[in-house]
């Protein structure tokens, strides 16, 4: 007869492994659940989905474990898992953490267990994300108004660019074509309206444009996502050869640190600028908090000033939180040592303004 306490000790003598410590698809800290069918420990959030896998799990510490599930779990583990299911994961491939929208959680999951797409065995036809060539509709936000239109999008590899069109009739030609170069995507499901909501980001000239995007299917739009994010690879790679996975694969898609709006003012000229590169302190780039003289009166009164080597700017938050929330993001930044790349992009900013 199993003995509870006993059972328990053991399973949270094996959450000591380094790991084991961390939840097998996600990353959090401390997982407290378990699927005894593959044998991996996991967070409460992915747990759920393991669940709609029927993929069988427990608590580690309010359910009671029979001897020969304990037994299985002290066989395997994450690392055998991970050996197993993440044998082939593509450098590009996007690797959801704690905190990301449950949507890239859940397809990251299913990707690993239901699918087996990255045990290394030849698969036909091919992951739609690892061809280099991506098309299909999405349903594309309109500019003037709140209503989704389905639009065509193609996605090329070979030259670097993301195009979609506006009507059925691609006769008519494409409604923009965007290099991959300038490209990020991040998904915004609150600000979208939908689960399953993109934000693709790109510059247009000295213009930073948004389109917003989604797919009824969750797999869907997590394809495209990772289809982006191997052009985007394939990208860096070309630009910065001798640029290790280490440098370039943060910079494939980037989260945004904070989002929002500021008043522009201050020493600055008429014309609209549309990016500020932000480097380290030790190359001329600070960020402190300041209020204008002619700026006292104005309803935004809680300042932000950046300093580049070339010039000053100067931003207005309606509220102090903002203020801070802005600061701090922008010291993150700093913060971050400049890789050579960087130095490129820097330069290219300049070349621009």
């Amino acid at each position: 007869m199993a003995n509870r306490e006993w059972n328990k000790k053991i399973l949270l003598e094996l959450l000591k492994l380094p790991d084991n410590s961390m939840c097998a698809d996600c990353g959090e800290s401390d997982p407290d659940w378990a699927s005894y069918k593959l044998g991996v420990f996991v967070c409460l959030n992915c747990s759920g989905v393991h669940r709609s896998l029927s993929s069988q799990v427990k608590s580690i510490k309010l359910d009671f474990w029979e001897d020969e599930l304990v037994k299985f779990m002290k066989s395997n583990g994450n690392a055998s898992a991970q050996a197993l299911y993440e044998k082939a994961v593509p450098s590009y491939y996007y690797r959801p953490r704690a905190n990301d929208s449950v949507v890239l959680r859940e397809q990251w999951i299913r990707a690993k267990y239901e699918r087996l797409e990255f045990t290394g065995e030849m698969k036909y036809p091919p992951i739609s994300y690892t061809t280099g060539f991506y098309e299909g509709w999405l349903w594309k936000k309109g500019k003037e108004n709140t209503q989704f239109l389905k639009r065509k999008f193609v996605l090329s590899e070979r030259e670097f660019t993301l195009t979609y069109y506006n009507k059925e009739n691609e006769s008519k030609g494409p409604k923009a074509v965007i290099s991959i170069k300038d490209l990020n995507a991040t998904f915004q499901p609150e600000k979208i309206g939908h689960p399953h909501g993109l934000q693709l980001t790109y510059q247009d000239a000295d213009h930073i444009r948004n389109l917003y995007v989604y797919h009824e299917s969750p797999e869907e739009i997590v394809a495209w996502y990772n289809a982006i994010r191997a052009a985007r690879y394939a990208y860096l790679k070309t630009a910065y050869p001798t640029g290790s996975d280490e440098e370039l694969i943060p910079k494939i898609t980037r989260k945004y640190l904070k989002e929002g709006y500021m008043e522009k003012t201050g020493p600055l000229d008429a014309e609209e600028l549309g990016v500020i590169f932000i480097g380290t302190e030790s190359k001329g780039y600070s960020v402190r908090e300041c209020v204008p003289k002619h700026a006292r009166g104005n309803k935004w009164k809680w300042g932000v000033m950046v300093e580049t080597p070339e010039r000053q700017f100067v931003f207005m938050c309606e509220q102090e939180m903002e203020q801070s929330e802005w600061l701090d993001a922008l010291r993150q930044v700093l913060s971050r040592p400049m890789a050579p790349q960087d130095y490129a992009i820097e330069a290219n900013i300049k070349y621009k303004q």
